[in-house]
């Protein structure tokens, strides 16, 4: 477990140190950050100036590593927009992204799992076919159309819930929250279901390929045999069995939530990380674009290793094989 755990953690170091370089570069080959942050009539001693202030007058190489040593304290310097701390910017809107990313990968991961089980168990059914059909609508239409329709139909034409904004948020120290506030829960829905839609069709197709292939199994056809009852062979045998290879995919696809939760919160006016990214693309605001890509990587490679620790832990096969080597 120990060598396993190692070997997982290095590579997540290798990855993230990549993914700094590729951060690192786009200092030096998206636009000049000293031209960004003052004016035309500023002379070239002011930008001097400024550029030895910012460390840039550094060789890249040592340029780089303190980048590192900045990025590992979760510092990355100051906004070229808004002229102040990166750090600071992204944890005032952490709490909306995390909380839309939060409530949507809970409803994509059960969703999935309870229709995978129910398609899979019926199969052949009317409502088990309409419901695979009905999938194909959250593989086939992209994000942003799917928003588009909720408002279209939820917020214009029904007027039930609010169409942008996060609705009414409540300051718990550092932490502000809408799920405690009636607007906030309402405004919730809407972007919560198209952002979490593509990942519950994919969980539960997934789901259900993997019930049908082991309920065909030898030991599900012995337990049938033996006289158990249909519960507890699907649920106690069948379920425990498919979940194994679905735990590599509900753990990625949680780290895609907050990666593309960019496009959500954009069609929704959604005050989060994302949006703020957007922002910085337009006005090439670079440490904010370096900040983002760092977190979600960060994002990424903590999920990645939680899921093979996950996998490890589940799947028996992994420990013996382990153990043998």
């Amino acid at each position: 477990m120990l060598a396993f755990l190692i070997q997982r953690v290095l590579q997540a170091v290798f990855v993230m140190v990549v993914v700094a370089l590729i951060a690192f570069s786009l200092f030096h080959y998206v636009g000049d950050p000293v031209l960004n942050m003052v004016g035309q009539e500023a002379t070239e001693a002011d930008r001097a100036a400024l550029r030895a202030r910012l460390g840039l007058d550094q060789p890249l190489p040592i340029q780089f590593f303190q980048f590192i040593a900045n990025a590992a304290q979760f510092e990355f310097g100051i906004s070229y927009r808004s002229a102040r701390p990166v750090t600071d910017l992204i944890v005032e809107r952490l709490p909306a992204t995390l909380e839309l990313a939060i409530i949507s990968a809970i409803f994509a991961v059960v969703m999935g799992i309870v229709l995978g089980i129910y398609t899979a168990l019926n199969r052949g059914n009317w409502l088990s076919n309409f419901i695979m059909t009905a999938s194909l609508i959250g593989v086939s239409l992209p994000t942003f159309l799917i928003g588009v329709l909720l408002i279209y139909v939820f917020a214009v034409e029904l007027g039930w819930l609010p169409a942008f904004g996060r609705g009414e948020v409540i300051d718990l120290g550092w932490w502000n929250t809408g799920l405690l506030t009636r607007s906030g829960l309402a405004s919730l829905i809407l972007p919560a279901i198209t952002l979490g839609l593509f990942q519950l069709t994919l969980i539960m197709r997934l789901v259900r390929a993997e019930m049908l292939e082991v309920l065909r199994a030898d030991y599900i056809k012995f337990a049938r045999a033996r006289g158990l009852s249909k519960r507890v062979v699907n649920l106690r045998h069948a379920l425990k069995n498919t979940l194994i290879p679905v735990i590599t995919i509900i753990g990625l696809q949680l780290g895609t939530i907050i990666a593309f939760a960019i496009i959500t919160e954009t069609v929704f006016q959604w005050p989060g990380v994302g949006a703020l990214f957007i922002t910085a693309v337009r006005f090439v605001d670079i440490p904010v674009m370096a900040a983002y890509l760092m977190m979600i990587a960060l994002v990424f490679v903590v999920i990645n290793l939680i899921v093979d620790l996950l996998y490890y832990a589940v799947d028996p096969r992994l420990r013996v094989q382990g153990g043998a080597k």
